[in-house]
């Protein structure tokens, strides 16, 4: 299992100097754009060793780092 705080520092290297809250919507608000969640899907397979198919890439997926963290611990089990 991994932690909010692994979540949110990956979004921090994608987006260098955001700060969110774990449960923060980052999607519709503008925080997160396309490209960025692009960014966030290489960098989480990079950091944890995943494969992230295009059927995982949902808005619901991405909206806040709590579902990102959720996303990266069910790819894993």
């Amino acid at each position: 299992m991994h932690t909010i705080e692994e979540i949110l520092n990956i979004l921090s290297e994608v987006k260098p100097g955001i700060s969110v809250a774990p449960d923060e919507e980052l999607v519709r608000t503008g925080v997160l754009d396309s490209v960025d969640i692009m960014s966030v899907v290489m960098a989480l397979a990079e950091e944890f060793d995943l494969e992230i198919s295009p059927l995982d890439l949902k808005e619901e997926n991405f909206h806040s780092a709590n579902a990102i963290l959720e996303l990266v611990n069910r790819l894993e089990e």
